[in-house]
């Protein structure tokens, strides 16, 4: 099994099967409009742009699970995506990622990447960790999505190489995605 077994609804409400996306490195990231680490958009769109030539993709899904981040209707989200972020990457329509209505897709990303816990030495992390112990501790438990902006990386295969938490900015995964490519 891999991501191209998989159908979702972009966020005009399409079918598209990932298998279009064999081939490319993907990420794959759940985003939230009002979410503190919203303004990671604007480098996702920035590594979108430099190595999508080489064959990456980001696919975006937005969600409502983490208090209430992304209440707008699908194209109310596409809508701010491009007047403040400019984006060209894929948008998919709003879904759940965790609990017993998370998507297949994201059921199947956390299977294949577990949660390794947060960064202890990076101070978004450590924030994260401190407000989801207080607010919300049911989300620390288990390997489900911890929060807005996860973001999975795969390979040319259709493999997952790696997860990265909310914290950690996309361009700090670079690195990765060159080796990718």
């Amino acid at each position: 099994m891999s991501i191209y077994d998989f159908t979702v609804k972009n966020i005009r409400g399409e079918e598209v099967k990932l298998e279009q996306y064999k081939n490319k490195v993907v990420m794959i990231v759940n985003t939230a409009s009002k979410c503190r680490f919203t303004t990671q958009y604007s480098d996702l769109q920035s590594l979108y742009e430099r190595y999508h030539p080489n064959g990456f993709e980001v696919l975006a899904f937005p969600c409502n699970q983490f208090a209430e981040q992304e209440p707008e209707s699908n194209e109310q989200i596409q809508t701010f995506c491009q007047l403040n972020y400019a984006i060209k990457f894929p948008m998919f329509e709003k879904i759940n990622v965790r609990g017993l209505r998370a998507h297949p897709l994201f059921t199947y990303l956390t299977e294949q990447a577990p949660f390794k816990g947060f960064d202890s030495t990076h101070i978004s992390a450590k924030i994260l960790h401190t407000f989801l112990q207080e607010k919300f501790p049911e989300l620390l438990i288990g390997d489900s999505i911890k929060w807005n902006f996860t973001k999975f990386l795969i390979d040319r295969s259709g493999k997952v190489i790696n997860r990265f938490e909310s914290p950690v900015d996309p361009i700090d995964i670079e690195t990765s995605i060159e080796a990718l490519l």
